[in-house]
């Protein structure tokens, strides 16, 4: 029975060649719209010609990364109540991003989340800041989708959990297209590989839902009691809060840790930040969340049905001893329900998965790099947007060559653990400075790089002390023991501690020049918009 739970499922020449038919797909997509690419604005926001709703799919199609499909899925299967909670969290967190950044940040920004924190401050050290605090985010959410990439191929083509080399090979694979759709589509191309991807998606979630209810006769509760009957190791408590959360003080602190970090998170992460630039104007911008929060909403739906679903039909056990463990949960009830065909098209949907969000993710590090330090602080404003545009490929490049590496450390672990993580520092380092500057007038320069670098170091260094890295058996670096901080998400120390230093920094820089027209320039813009398309424009 081991022997046969290590081992992937389907047929693995199927598998590549639905994966195959995708890539190729999307690649003549991304050509096409790629040559309509002139001017900087069409490739960092892609001209800002889509629509509200375009962008609202998009951005649904950016969100639900390999997290929400794979690591959610396996989550509840196996922790039941509390692998749920990760979807309210990621949910609720929209309603932050829609009240007080989508449509304040299209107004003041350009192209990216430096030129809304640079606005009435110093440019070139809160733009490097911004930029720094924009690749470790991205570097953490990239984690988790090479991650991802590396789980989901492993199973498909039987590569087990032990063969570095293999998996390897697999996530450079993915890191190699990645890579091709942003050097040649920029943000257009990215934009409708999220859109294509934000549609099978959410038919693929659908499908599958409607045949795990199908086969209960539509009855949910049917659903959990095979579920409880198929967790002999958990029983009833797959039902309850406190399997993965609660068992004792510690773990639930961690818990709200956790909770603080995803409600919070969204509304810091520089690539969502970005797709507000993709659409011509706020009422577009504020569209785009509403329609975003629709379609997130119903998909985190699905996710509690094919948790579940995986935990009747498929069974946790199982699933843990499956080549990527946890996140195999979803392909495995794919396979359970439709077999080879059924596997290989809800692969190749997780696939298209990872493959857009590390391509928004990709971009907007890339846009941050080339816009903000290069053009901004090394070329001091005075960067052609042609020679921009080239130095943002290259990043992209570099970016791609690191993620695959951290990808390569990072297998196996569960994605939506990853990415908590990733939310954590776009909290702690990128919300606190963005609130102030949007709506504290005394707010200055140092308060900025006070709460940036001090709300990112202090993230990083609870993260790598972590019992996330080390410590316990499921930890990132195996057999070795250095966690001196007992909370496996710091957000509960970090993002405090990043408002108070942005508090501290204003006053320790109270000497710095007040700039009061700018502050109310700046809120003029934000919140009328008046002024801001001239400012596009230039």
């Amino acid at each position: 029975m081991t022997a046969y739970l290590a081992q992937g499922v389907g047929n693995p020449a199927l598998n590549i060649g639905i994966f195959a038919g995708f890539v190729v797909l999307t690649l003549a997509v991304v050509i096409y719209v790629g040559r309509s690419n002139k001017t900087a604005s069409d490739y960092y926001a892609a001209g800002r010609s889509f629509t509200g709703p375009q962008n609202g799919i998009a951005i649904a199609g950016d969100y639900l990364s390999a997290a929400s499909f794979l690591g959610i899925a396996g989550a509840i299967a196996v922790n039941g109540y509390d692998g749920f909670l990760y979807s309210i969290g990621f949910l609720v967190a929209w309603l932050v991003a829609l009240l007080l950044v989508a449509e304040l940040l299209r107004n003041t920004g350009k192209f990216t989340m430096g030129d809304v924190l640079s606005f009435r401050m110093r440019q070139r050290p809160v733009r490097a800041a911004a930029a720094t605090s924009t690749l470790v985010v991205s570097f953490f959410y990239l984690l988790a989708q090479m991650a991802g990439a590396g789980a989901l191929i492993a199973l498909l083509l039987n590569i087990p959990n032990s063969n570095t080399l293999g998996q390897g090979l697999v996530i450079a694979a993915v890191g190699a297209i990645m890579i091709t759709y942003v050097l040649i589509g920029g943000m257009k191309g990215t934009t409708w590989v999220q859109i294509i991807k934000a549609g099978l998606l959410l038919v693929g979630a659908a499908v599958l839902t409607v045949f795990v209810l199908g086969r209960f006769g539509f009855n949910f509760s049917d659903i959990l009691g095979q579920a409880v009957t198929n967790s002999p190791k958990t029983g009833e408590a797959i039902l309850g809060p406190g399997l993965q959360y609660g068992a004792d003080t510690a773990s639930k602190i961690d818990f709200i840790s956790l909770a603080l970090a995803l409600v919070l998170g969204t509304a810091g992460l520089p690539h969502i930040l970005m797709r507000f630039y993709t659409v011509p104007n706020a009422k577009e911008a504020r569209r785009s969340v509403v329609w975003a929060i629709w379609l997130i909403g119903i998909f985190y739906l699905f996710t509690l049905v094919l948790g579940y679903g995986a935990a009747a039909l498929v069974g946790p056990e199982r699933i843990r001893n499956a080549p990527g463990s946890t996140n195999s949960a979803a392909p495995l009830l794919a396979f359970e329900l439709g077999g080879e065909l059924l596997l290989g098209i809800i692969a190749a949907i997780a696939f298209a998965t990872i493959l857009a969000v590390v391509a928004g993710l990709t971009i907007t590090s890339a846009a941050s790099f080339a816009h903000d330090v290069y053009a901004n602080v090394i070329k001091k404003g005075e960067a052609a947007p042609d020679e921009e545009v080239k130095v943002a490929r290259r990043t992209a490049i570099v970016i791609g060559v690191v993620a695959i590496g951290a990808g390569i450390l990072a297998r196996n672990q569960n994605i939506a653990f990853l990415v908590a993580l990733a939310f954590a520092v776009a909290a702690s380092a990128n919300l606190p400075t963005i609130l102030y500057s949007l709506f504290w007038r005394r707010f200055n320069t140092m308060g900025a790089l006070f709460s940036i670098y001090g709300g990112l170091i202090s993230c990083v260094l609870l993260i790598i002390f972590s019992p996330a890295v080390s410590g316990r058996p499921t930890s990132m670096v195996k057999d070795a023991d250095f966690a001196l901080f007992p909370l496996a998400n710091p957000g509960l120390v970090s993002i405090p501690l990043s408002f108070l230093l942005g508090i501290v920094g204003t006053y320790v820089g109270s000497r710095e020049k007040f700039n009061g027209e700018k502050f109310a320039e700046m809120e003029v813009r934000s919140l009328t918009g008046a002024g801001s398309e001239k400012a596009i424009s230039h």
